[in-house]
């Protein structure tokens, strides 16, 4: 009773979310206009003119840099502490990598204003505030789900596998690389698929690093404003359809998470029948 109970409590929570969402946000882009919202390519509310194309590029080019950074790594890494590292070597990373799951984001962002922007801004152009800035610091920040979900799937994987690869005749590597990771995909790209849920969900660190200027960048040095980083600079003062404008890009976010959690789980289900 007391699980069905707390079920029921976060399917509510849930639809309470959906609910004001979808009454706040759905009207005013029918105001705004659905065409002019999604792929208007100015943000302007002094002026109501609000389209939010820019976020949505941002939001993605900010995900896909924070996956070409972070994914590698994690992969790699996960490897590593699945088939090669030593117990001793093992024990010491594993705490390493739940630390970083642990640091708070304002933190990583902090790091990244102190670390990361300065040595761009003095190894390229610009100011260091840039959609680089960004995806490195976000790759950093996804590795903990990459390197924990991609290891479990890795473990998970039938001893027998690697055995019968030895038993042909294939070196400790190639067993790993070419039997053991490609019989982990699924459950590999479950980590990569719930790493850009991390990616395009973080607001804190991108504020701070990624120069929050609401065009579409031209260059990996330019500054770039996300749709969670739209939210919560405006938010505090915004009132009427301008208000309503930044609802409405929590829907748009909104349904790019639920894609990908859909995606995630016809990726968890096509693994459990494998």
């Amino acid at each position: 009773m007391v699980f069905a109970l707390a079920a029921a409590l976060s399917i509510l929570a849930v639809g309470l979310i959906c609910v004001f969402l979808f009454a706040n946000g759905v009207p005013a882009m029918i105001e705004i206009g659905i065409p002019d919202f999604l792929l208007g390519t100015t943000w302007r509310p002094a002026n109501d003119i609000y389209g939010i194309f820019p976020m949505i590029i941002g939001s993605i080019y900010v995900t896909a840099g924070a996956l070409i950074f972070g994914v590698p790594a994690g992969l790699l890494t996960a490897i590593f502490l699945s088939r090669f590292a030593s117990a001793k070597v093992a024990a010491f990373l594993k705490p390493g990598v739940e630390l970083l799951a642990g640091i708070p984001s304002v933190v990583y962002g902090f790091f990244g204003l102190m670390i990361i922007v300065p040595f761009i801004r003095l190894n390229a152009p610009g100011n260091g505030l840039s959609l680089l800035a960004a995806s490195i610091l976000l790759g950093i920040m996804i590795l903990p789900t990459v390197i924990t979900v991609a290891k479990n799937a890795l473990d998970a994987v039938p001893q027998s596998y690697y055995e019968g690869a030895l038993a042909l005749g294939a070196t400790h590597e190639r067993s790993v690389l070419c039997v053991l990771v490609p019989a982990a995909i699924s459950g590999i790209m479950a980590g990569v698929v719930l790493g850009i849920g991390r990616a395009i969900g973080e607001t804190m660190a991108v504020v701070m690093v990624a120069g929050n200027q609401p065009i579409i960048p031209a260059s990996i040095f330019d500054g770039v404003r996300t749709m969670t980083a739209n939210i919560v600079l405006e938010m505090g003062y915004a009132a009427d359809l301008h208000r309503g404008a930044l609802i409405a890009t929590g829907v748009v976010l909104f349904v790019f998470i639920l894609l990908i959690s859909t995606l995630f789980n016809a990726m968890k289900k096509r693994g459990e029948r494998s």
